[in-house]
């Protein structure tokens, strides 16, 4: 069967590069073009490399940025995964979606729209359906979000705790990596040695987000999960992998042993599917006492595919009536492009392609 022609915009940008690392020798996608803005035309993608931890192929380093243009791209992909800023963002995947193509997008222009879903496959892998919905969807267009970065890190353990236990409150304190504010970032004089406790707009995409994630989608409309969420957002300097700290009101009272088995054990569509980039494990409980840790589970996952996929739990406690713990993802790959990609997988499995 042959490949699925993809673009990637942005691709000056750390998720546009995520994206490239993601599609790289993809089985199911073939990279088209990688576009940026007009000041990078003609730039090889080496002369602007900006991820330091993938070994790209010779190939990909030669190839050359071109301007985004949405003629262009429409008649040459059938799927765009877009890594530009939100304010570009709204009006060129409308464009995009209008002219036939199917995007994949991490911005958050389109996340609260109405029949645009917030995507995890692992989470709401039914709210895909929604795309029906869309104005674009006889021309073949749509739009699908990922999450906001600190959403995607928890929005699988509370869902399985969801399901499995009830949820009524989630109170959820984040320490945001610096590559999730972009590159350059936070300036080094601003993040070494400190800890910023303001995100702009970052609470309340969580606490907005999640629960139209956790929700239900039906007759043209999501409905919004019943339990509360409150957010605090601090920016840390770590580079990659979101830490999130969690203290969570349940309706039921597990033992600590049946919330680590329910969590341990989930597995979702993406892994009965064996989607390419969908790890095996998708949620992993560490008992260790210092776990996890950015520097040694940020990339956690497998196969080397969904290196950095997988979402790692650890310090499950119980006090004063609430559970606690801290969760940990990998914000570029889980929380930005690698997400983008696994829902195009989904879409791929489900025949919206």
């Amino acid at each position: 069967m042959s490949k699925i022609n993809v673009a990637v915009l942005g691709a000056t940008g750390m998720i546009g590069q995520r994206f490239i690392q993601m599609l790289e020798g993809h089985p199911y996608f073939e990279i088209e073009g990688l576009y940026a803005s007009e000041r990078s035309e003609g730039k090889r993608l080496a002369d602007v490399m900006k991820v330091r931890d993938f070994e790209f192929s010779r190939d990909t380093m030669e190839r050359r940025i071109e301007t985004m243009d949405v003629s262009r791209i429409s008649s040459a992909a059938r799927i765009a995964f877009s890594g530009i800023p939100s304010d570009l963002a709204g009006p060129t995947e409308t464009a995009l979606a209008g002219k036939g193509v199917a995007v994949f997008t991490n911005a958050g222009s389109h996340r609260m729209d109405g029949n645009v879903p917030i995507l995890i496959p692992e989470v709401n892998p039914d709210h895909i359906e929604s795309v029906r919905d869309q104005p674009s969807y006889g021309n073949g267009g749509f739009i699908v979000t990922n999450a906001n970065c600190s959403s995607t890190g928890i929005a699988a353990p509370l869902s399985v705790l969801d399901r499995g236990f009830g949820l009524r409150q989630v109170f959820v304190s984040t320490y945001q990596a610096l590559s999730g504010a972009g590159y350059p970032g936070v300036p080094s004089l601003d993040a070494v040695g400190n800890v910023i406790p303001y995100i702009g707009g970052e609470e309340e995409k969580m606490e907005a987000e999640l629960t139209k994630m956790l929700g239900t989608y039906s007759d043209g409309a999501f409905r919004y999960a019943g339990f509360k969420v409150l957010a605090n957002c601090a920016r840390v300097p770590v580079i990659d992998g979101h830490t999130e700290s969690l203290v969570l009101d349940l309706e039921r009272e597990p033992s600590l042993e049946e919330v680590s088995d329910a969590l341990s054990g989930f597995r979702g569509e993406p892994q009965r599917l064996g989607l390419p980039s969908a790890p095996e494990q998708p949620i992993i409980v560490r008992t260790e006492k210092d776990r996890p840790q950015p520097a040694m589970d940020a990339n956690a996952g497998a196969p080397a595919r969904a290196r950095g996929m997988a979402v790692t739990v650890g310090r499950l406690r119980r006090s004063n009536g609430y559970y606690k713990a801290f969760a940990l993802s990998h914000n570029t790959l889980r929380g930005g492009a690698g997400g983008s990609v696994l829902n195009a997988e989904l879409a791929r499995a489900r025949n919206l392609l």
